[in-house]
């Protein structure tokens, strides 16, 4: 293994023979040494390979600004985002939270606040993904000794809902406009019954699963089908009102939404709405 480039004394870019470049990072692990030299694995701690090349530069180029203790910090807090939600999470996490993580302890530092106006859907659309948050609040204290707020706990949900959803194309806007919608949605259905919705319930948190993957489907055009129309008119009739419901939640989306998803969505408004 070799170094191919340095961007410090903790961090360079390396390279087996016959296989991919990766970064590096390690304490003193460039110190006295020169590009082509060996690298001496024992000092290495933290090892990045991102498969997609495009992801791969921009880390690249983020290292050559951003602290090292902040690349190191970010690469824990991913880690263990990847074992407590138990997923694959696309290569750009490595870019899009380092460098969020960095610019917010930036702006911490210079005492300005960057409120996070969807903080309460966050907390309960994404909970998992926010206690993460929370936990790599704990971890940048810990690390740095400056407590950031609560708001960036909801960020950082954002970056890594963003990261299991969306492949690099897509932009983090998308999630915050589909957790805006699915607020919106679960207004309509609040004002149309005129309850409030049990927040805790299975029927609820089935609701809020079937929104979110029903935006990936329509973001997708993918659809889901049924074998007829036998169904969803057998529903018309017996939930009448979940139906009609329904059609004010395809009214403010401003899309024919295919028969298919018109019946799911209404045996789910139908549940949520029951006692």
């Amino acid at each position: 293994m070799i170094i191919k480039k340095i961007f410090n004394n903790n961090a360079i870019l390396a390279k087996e023979s016959g296989k991919h470049e990766f970064v590096v990072m390690g304490c003193g692990i460039a110190f006295k040494k020169n590009i082509g030299d060996e690298v001496e694995e024992t000092l290495i701690e933290k090892t990045f390979i991102l498969k997609q090349k495009d992801a791969s530069e921009k880390f690249k180029l983020l290292l050559e600004d951003i602290p090292t203790e902040h690349v190191s910090l970010c690469y824990d807090i991913i880690e263990y985002a990847k074992n407590i939600l138990g997923v694959e999470l696309n290569d750009y996490i490595y870019v899009t939270l380092t460098d969020h993580i960095s610019y917010a302890i930036k702006i911490f530092d210079e005492k300005l606040n960057r409120p996070n106006g969807l903080i309460w859907e966050i907390k309960k659309f994404y909970p998992r993904e926010f206690q993460i948050g929370l936990k790599s609040l704990e971890l940048i204290e810990s690390e740095t000794g400056k407590k950031l707020p609560e708001d960036e706990a909801g960020n950082i949900a954002l970056h890594l809902i963003n990261a299991q959803v969306n492949d690099s194309g897509n932009k983090m806007q998308d999630i915050t406009n589909q957790t805006k919608m699915i607020k919106d949605i679960l207004n309509i259905v609040t004002y149309t019954y005129n309850v409030i919705l049990d927040e805790k319930s299975l029927n609820y948190e089935r609701f809020v699963t079937h929104l979110r993957f029903f935006f990936q489907r329509l973001n997708k055009e993918e659809k889901i089908e049924i074998e007829d129309d036998f169904l969803l008119n057998q529903v018309k009739v017996k939930y009448k009102n979940a139906y009609e419901c329904m059609l004010k939640i395809e009214t403010y989306l401003e899309k024919e939404l295919s028969e298919e998803e018109q019946l799911y969505l209404t045996i789910h408004i139908q549940r949520v709405t029951q006692r």
